[in-house]
Parts: structure tokens; C-alpha cells; sequence
């Protein structure tokens, strides 16, 4: 179990603690992320991933805006998302944007695509059609990456106005990883065949679930005769360490489940189960516990990169500063 890269990931739930049913303020909240990251650092993490969302309480909804803040105050971490919604931005955009953060960073920026379908309000939103979500998805992936990797781009597509000779600026500073969040077997043949990684989006259940798409992205990547050493697999984790009582974390969790499930159209949305939690997408426990949990989710997706969510409902910055700190100091050695 050597080798893994660790990674921090916060979508940015602005719920409030519920021992006190108070909400910092949206200013804090984004405060805070800038100096988790700069915590991260110190401690090892390899990356940094903030979450887009969009017409709700997750008020992060500009990473790269803030991403830019913690490229300042960082020398090594790589700066990514978790995710960036590919289906309902302009490419374009895209591009631009990242690629300005790539720049003033030193090359340290990430993408990891994501179609977000499950968040119909955000598609509504932005005055998009959810049951194009596939394909809208799929044809801006494909435009980003030839964005980013080459100039003066002709394009036709379904979705935008076409594209003749045009080159976005700023260039990136070298080939910038993207990563395709994958739920589906057709987004993680399209992590292949843009000779992309895979991100598997793990905190929706068992990591067993998503063995068959690791399969699916190393068989395909196999065919296209693309270097083995090349492909990249990561998972995500609601995660807790703690050397006092575990249980300390139910109450946040539970906030933070319902309130996704209030999100989500229909009845597709699990209630919550604490236990069943901690047998599936949630890592809880003490430093021990979660460094077992830890190799058994690598061993069993062959994971690269593995992501890990602490600062979720309405959990006070100073719990969540102990627990990263306790995770750095006690987890990653053993593991990294």
C-alpha cells in the first residue's frame, strides 16, 4: 500500500452546525477553504478539488475563482474540482478560465468533468434540457480537451456556435490532467478515449459498485494501446478521523444526507443509515480504522488518487482544522 495520492475535496454546504443551528457566513465559508488548502499543503495532500453548484445551499459555485486564492497562498498543490459542470458551461469558458488559473499557478491545475444530471435545477436553470444531458456532456468534454491542447480549432457541434481558427487564451502551461467523473460505462469509456483519468464518484455508494467501471476504463484504454502506467483511477470519500467518539460526526452527516436528498427528484435518494454509511461510501473512525479502510477501497479499485470530504454539515472550522491535521499527521504516512 505505498504510492497513493491523497486529496481534499469540499463542495462547499453552507448548513448550519446543528449542535447550534447556526451558519457561518458565506464569506467565512469561502475564507475557510482557502486555508484548508494552505493546510493540506503542509500536511502532504497532493490536491485540492472544490465543487460547482449551482441554485442551492452548496454556495461554491466559482472554483476557479478560488482556486486562484489558493494558488496564492501555495507552492505544490495541485489545484482541481470536484467537479466542473461540463454539461452546462460554455467550453469556451472553460478553457479560459482554467487555463488562467494553470498559468499564474505554475501549471498545477486539474479538471475533473462532471455531467451533474442528477441536479435537474441546475440544468433548468441554466435553460438546458436534462434529457440532453449525455450528449451535451459528451460533445463539450471532446471540445475542451482539443481546446486545450491545440490552437487555431475548427469545430461544429449541436450545442455552441461553431468554431473557425479560433485559439483561447491563455495557452496552459503544459498538458493539463482531465479527469471524467464517471457514473456511467460511457464516462469512463470517455475518460479513455480522451486519454483522460478516471474519477469515480464513490460518496453515491459501495465502492464495490464501481469496480466493473475501473474495468471498463483500463479495458478501453488497453484497446487503444494508450502506456499502462498512464491511466489514473481516483475515488471520493465523506470522511472522519477522530481519537475521541466517532459518533461526534452522525449528527453532521446526517444533516449533510438529507439535505443532498432534497436535491435530488424522486425517491432515488437512500434515507439516512449511519451504519450502512460507514460500510459504504463514508470513512469513519479512529487513525487505525481509517488507514485499513483506506488500503481496502485502493486495493480494491486500484486507486491513484483517493479524495477525501471532512468539512460537511455545518461541521465548525476548528473541528474540521483538528481532523485534517489529525488525518495528515497519522493517516498519510502510513499510506503515501
Amino acid at each position: 500500500m505505498t504510492g497513493l495520492e491523497f486529496g481534499l475535496m469540499s463542495l462547499g454546504d453552507l448548513l448550519p452546525d446543528p449542535a447550534t443551528e447556526v451558519a457561518v457566513s458565506e464569506a467565512d465559508r469561502h475564507r475557510s477553504l482557502v486555508d484548508q488548502a494552505v493546510q493540506a499543503e503542509r500536511l502532504g495532500f497532493a490536491s485540492i478539488h472544490l465543487g460547482e453548484h449551482h441554485f442551492s445551499d452548496y454556495m461554491l459555485s466559482a472554483p476557479p475563482v478560488v482556486l486562484a486564492a489558493i494558488g496564492e497562498r501555495t507552492t505544490d498543490i495541485r489545484l482541481s474540482t470536484a467537479v466542473t459542470l461540463a454539461g452546462n458551461l460554455d467550453p469556451v469558458r472553460v478553457a479560459e478560465d482554467y487555463a488562467t488559473v494553470d498559468v499564474l499557478s505554475g501549471g498545477r491545475v486539474e479538471i475533473v468533468a462532471g455531467r451533474g444530471s442528477l441536479f435537474t435545477k441546475t440544468y433548468e436553470g441554466f435553460g438546458h434540457d436534462v434529457e440532453t444531458a449525455r450528449q451535451r456532456y459528451d460533445e463539450s468534454v471532446q471540445l475542451l480537451v482539443t481546446l486545450l491542447r491545440e490552437e487555431n480549432v475548427t469545430w461544429d457541434g449541436s450545442y455552441r456556435t461553431p468554431l473557425r481558427g479560433h485559439t483561447t487564451r491563455p495557452r496552459p502551461v503544459g498538458s493539463m490532467p482531465i479527469w471524467i467523473g464517471a457514473g456511467s460505462k460511457e464516462s469512463a469509456t470517455l475518460a479513455a478515449d480522451i486519454g483522460g483519468r478516471l474519477m469515480l464518484p464513490t460518496v453515491f455508494g459501495t465502492p464495490e459498485m464501481f469496480r466493473p467501471l475501473v474495468e471498463t476504463y483500463r479495458r478501453r484504454w488497453a484497446e487503444l494501446d494508450r502506456p499502462a502506467d498512464q491511466a489514473m483511477v481516483g475515488a471520493c470519500s465523506h470522511t472522519h478521523v477522530t481519537e475521541g467518539d466517532p459518533g461526534r460526526w452522525e449528527p453532521h452527516y446526517h444533516r449533510y444526507w438529507d439535505f443532498v436528498g432534497t436535491m435530488i427528484p424522486g425517491d432515488v435518494w437512500p434515507p439516512f443509515n449511519f451504519d450502512t454509511l460507514l460500510a459504504g461510501p463514508a470513512i469513519c473512525g479512529g487513525p487505525e480504522q481509517v488507514i485499513e479502510r483506506i488500503g481496502e477501497w485502493r486495493d480494491l479499485l486500484s486507486l491513484d488518487r483517493h479524495l477525501f470530504m471532512f468539512d460537511l454539515g455545518g461541521m465548525p472550522s476548528p473541528e474540521v482544522t483538528e481532523t485534517i491535521e489529525l488525518f495528515g499527521r497519522s493517516v498519510i504516512p502510513h499510506l503515501a
